[in-house]
């Protein structure tokens, strides 16, 4: 695949997931909270993994999860993310290449061991995240393929990826690159806490234009304006170019100046797992905008690959997302 070819490139932490059931004293005893992500160390990771139930590895993180949706529903993804060249970074770049997209970042030869993300399910489905980033932290502006960049139609940049300074670094480089080929820059908050964290910075790119289209759900939105969801929202109408806002069973929207588009949730039959339903959401979304569809059928294939997501344990697709589509009547 050259870097002609590609509709999305994603920037963000290259994790390797490991997901395991859990029962809400699990989260007690070990002082988690629950349906959060939370940053640990690697002594801390160790533990947590030694007493976790039997679990299931595949390569993870956020802007990979999406670039997998994409490649699922037809498009042609790449990402760039740093691994260090140890076991689990070997994991991660065998499976997210075996899943289509595009990956050449050249993983460290000493430092941090690769990153990886102990993930808990509790019966309701929710997701508590305990991420450990080691090697992710290590990318820099020289990790960053400018020819990808600036021939993909989007540049999908991963807000967790705004916590070490070299990668924020390589995310405005990223930036400046694709603005300067013409190119969509897009940026998803990640997680409430990490808009606490950096809200400011968040809020500027923005409004500066850093960024042209913003993916947030409801704790992230308002987070990011600290008022309510109907002003939170009115507030991003007003800053960003266009924005995007999931509401899990509520549906999702579009907003872009005076435009305003809503879908419904698809319906699932049982929610077993919420881990990765925004990342595959922006997936789906991404994959219609980059294609030059309308707001509402990119929000429809958000909201059914988030859909076939949450069905099912992980944040890989287990059905084809392109049939899935294609069985419900979307464009893909």
């Amino acid at each position: 695949m050259t870097a002609q070819q590609l509709d999305v490139i994603g920037f963000g932490n290259a994790i390797v997931d490991v997901i395991s059931r859990a029962e809400e004293a699990f989260l007690d005893t070990h002082e988690m909270r629950k349906g959060g992500m939370t940053l640990i160390d690697e002594p801390r990771a160790e533990a947590v993994y030694g007493a976790m139930g039997p679990g299931v590895e595949i390569s993870g993180g956020s802007a990979a999860n999406t670039m997998v949706g994409i490649a699922a529903l037809g498009g042609r993804a790449g990402f760039i993310g740093k691994v260090r060249d140890d076991e689990l970074g070997g994991i991660f770049a065998h499976d997210i290449r075996a899943a289509g997209v595009a990956y050449a970042t050249p993983p460290a030869a000493n430092g941090p061991t690769t990153a990886r993300c102990l993930i808990l399910v509790t019966p309701d489905g929710e997701r508590t995240m305990n991420t450990y980033l080691g090697a992710a932290q290590g990318l820099s502006p020289a990790d960053v393929d400018e020819a990808m960049v600036a021939s993909a139609t989007v540049t999908y940049l991963e807000g967790y990826l705004w916590d070490p300074p070299a990668a924020k670094e390589a995310f405005l480089k990223a930036a400046g690159i694709a603005h300067g080929a013409g190119r969509t820059v897009a940026l998803t908050l990640s997680d409430a806490f990490c808009v606490g964290r950096y809200r400011d910075e968040f809020l500027k790119l923005i409004r500066e234009g850093t960024v042209d289209l913003v993916f947030a759900n409801e704790a992230e939105l308002t987070s990011l304006y600290e008022t309510d969801f109907d002003a939170a929202l009115a507030a991003l109408r007003r800053e960003a170019r266009r924005a995007v806002v999931t509401r899990s069973e509520k549906g999702a929207l579009s907003v872009a100046g005076d435009e305003l588009v809503a879908v419904e949730a698809y319906p699932v039959a049982k929610v077993v797992d919420t881990t990765g339903a925004g990342d595959l959401f922006a997936a789906g979304y991404l994959h219609g905008f980059s294609r030059g569809f309308s707001a509402e059928e990119s929000l429809r294939l958000g909201a059914l690959s988030a859909a076939e997501i949450i069905s099912h344990i992980g944040a890989r697709p287990e059905r084809g997302l392109k049939e899935l589509a294609e069985e419900n009547e979307l464009r893909v």
